[in-house]
């Protein structure tokens, strides 16, 4: 991931569940790529098919609250979309995105001042640019940036024991 992105505002709203990322019906298809064609489908069913890689999600609070479905945030990623900016994240969801390479930024402000179709660039531990307006971002740890770079903290372990060899 680089210091510095831009991608595609897709709007959702606040609240929106792990079941409703992937209903539990899909938990059972191999990959999460066979899972990413029905991220999202009882809220937005055209997403998955149109969300292009480097789009950004911007929700409103609580996002992926409910169950700890570790399966929700790699379906996402599946998509192509390595960032979310919500209001706030329920905090398993938190974890298991950056587990899964995902960037995750709070901001209270941001999905206010957005409409689907925007495009976002983030200065990643600086802020977010939205039509000429800034917002300051808070700093994400170097530890946990460097798992998200890495892809997920799988491959940042592998990474890590490969360089010790």
């Amino acid at each position: 991931m680089e210091k510095k992105f831009s991608g595609k505002v897709w709007k959702l709203p606040d609240d929106v569940d792990t079941d409703t990322i992937i209903a539990g019906r899909y938990g059972v298809l191999p990959t999460p790529k066979d899972m990413s064609v029905h991220c999202l489908e009882t809220l937005r069913p055209e997403l998955a098919s149109i969300a292009k890689p480097g789009d950004i999600f911007v929700a409103g609070k609580n996002f992926g609250c409910g169950s700890s479905r570790e399966q929700a945030p790699a379906c996402i990623v599946a998509l192509g979309i390595k960032c979310i900016i919500a209001k706030s994240f329920a905090r398993i969801f938190y974890r298991n995105g950056i587990n899964n390479g995902m960037f995750l930024i709070e901001s209270n402000d941001l999905p206010d001042n957005c409409e689907e179709g925007d495009i976002v660039t983030v200065e990643v531990n600086k802020k977010v640019t939205v039509n000429g307006k800034e917002f300051d971002i808070p700093n994400i740890p170097d530890n946990l940036f460097e798992i998200i770079k890495d892809g997920g903290l799988v491959n940042r372990y592998k990474k890590l024991n490969e360089a010790n060899k």
